[in-house]
């Protein structure tokens, strides 16, 4: 259960949530086409291709994909018909095995494209006035399995239909086994070997401005996706409500859940679809603004009470006002930043079952971490530690971590409030962090603080 703090960083990380942008549709396919006979009606059972359709269609289609520059090597064609008044003729070609196939318009004016996705399943839900019904075509849907697998998402598609298209970018939703959904960016033309993207539906379902919404399923079937995962955290939560928290760049999802007993936690799944990290509403206040369907202010200062009984088990004194969690290696093992209701930080890091220690914000970097919560430097204890080894006059100003040793000792340079030159002060860390010599500037050498040089 940890909360995202990077300790190489100055503050506190954040995540960024993907939300989408209003976008214009360029709706395709025209409604009233001029269609041989043997071509299919709304509504019926598709018939046959009689051969002189597919015979016009391979001996045309071909070079019309090329000139159209699809990536698309034909394997099946059939001309659909031809509008003699807007010299337009419509194809349809499939794209050989497992790979979406189009319905092409051919005009003067180019060629317009759209997959057998769009063509099938129209935006509206209606049937298709003329959908793909060549043999290779016959299962569309199956054919953004790879994609969505290619932007990141583990999706079997289970349903599909065509949202649109802008000059650059075909738009559709997916629905998948399971409950999720997304919806799907690729090119346009479609290409399912260019890069895509696939945004959760969830996000779709909280953005108002949006003009684009899922409607393969509701959102309520989306969200009691997170559900099994719940289950899958074993912490007993018994759920009372949820709530789609976001989603991060790399495709992971936040869900909160409030529980019956009062307690909440926020829930991190991969793009995987696994169970990734589960947070306490008391640990999770950075997470995308943290938990809203409970009052997290109480988890928040028993919390706060535990880690300042804590510190004081570890020998400190910190009287924990707020606080944020580092990510930790060990499992085992809570690292966190604390700021004290006197104003001072420090870093805990508590083992379970041990005794742990406290590292004032000053010497924080010698562990490794640094603090960014307060305003506190912990610089009078660096100067402290200079009147261990009798240097008197120099109260710290300014700190460098300058490296470690090759006996594991850390190195940090400080500079004086008097501008004088400053000193090089040897750590250990282990078994706790306690300064063990200290040396002039001058004599060290490598100091590159400005008053230091």
């Amino acid at each position: 259960m940890r909360q995202n703090h990077d300790p190489k960083v100055t503050t506190q990380e954040k995540l960024k949530v993907k939300t989408p942008k209003a976008i214009g549709l360029a709706m395709a396919l025209a409604a009233t086409l001029m269609v041989p006979a043997a071509a299919v009606s709304q509504g019926k059972k598709p018939a046959g291709v009689p051969e002189a359709a597919r015979k016009a269609g391979m001996a045309q289609a071909p070079a019309i994909v090329q000139a159209a520059g699809l990536n698309c090597p034909v394997s099946d064609a059939r001309l659909i018909g031809q509008d003699k008044k807007t010299k337009k003729s419509y194809f349809e070609v499939a794209c050989g095995t497992g790979a979406m196939g189009f319905l092409l318009e051919q005009s003067e004016a180019g060629v317009n494209a759209f997959s057998c996705v769009e063509a099938n399943y129209p935006a509206d839900g209606s049937k298709p006035n003329t959908p793909c019904i060549l043999p290779g075509n016959e299962n569309p849907i199956a054919a953004l399995q790879p994609l969505l697998q290619g932007a990141g998402v583990q999706c079997v598609p289970e349903k599909a239909r065509g949202v649109g298209q802008t000059k650059t970018s075909t738009y559709m939703e997916v629905a998948c086994q399971g409950g999720a959904g997304y919806i799907v960016v690729a090119s346009a033309p479609y290409d399912g070997a260019k890069p895509a993207q696939a945004q959760s539906c969830l996000l779709y379902d909280s953005a108002e401005a949006s003009n684009i919404k899922c409607t393969l399923a509701d959102a309520a079937t989306r969200l009691a996706v997170m559900d099994k995962y719940v289950t899958q955290a074993n912490n007993g939560c018994a759920i009372k409500d949820r709530r789609f928290v976001g989603a991060a760049r790399d495709n992971s999802t936040f869900f909160e859940a409030s529980c019956q007993d009062g307690k909440g936690y926020i829930y991190k799944v991969n793009a995987a679809g696994a169970l990734a990290e589960t947070y306490e509403c008391a640990k999770a206040t950075n997470i995308l603004g943290g938990c809203t369907l409970t009052d997290a202010r109480q988890a928040q200062s028993e919390q706060a009470g535990l880690y300042s009984k804590l510190v004081t088990n570890a020998g400190g004194k910190c009287d924990v006002e707020r606080y944020a969690l580092f990510p930790s290696k060990n499992p085992r093992e809570e690292v966190v930043e604390m700021v004290c209701k006197d104003g001072k930080g420090a870093i805990g890091i508590f083992p379970a079952g041990g005794k742990g220690q406290v590292v004032d914000c000053g010497r924080a970097p010698v562990a490794g971490y640094k603090c960014s919560l307060g305003t506190d430097k912990g610089l009078s204890n660096l100067t402290a530690d200079l009147k261990k080894f009798n240097f008197n006059s120099c109260e710290v100003s300014e700190t460098r971590v300058v490296g470690k040793t090759e006996k594991g000792t850390t190195y940090v340079e400080v500079a004086c409030a008097d501008k004088l030159k400053g000193y090089v002060i040897e750590y250990q860390s282990a078994p706790t962090v306690t300064a063990v010599n200290a040396l002039g500037c001058a004599f060290a050498g490598n100091c590159t603080l400005p008053t230091n040089k």
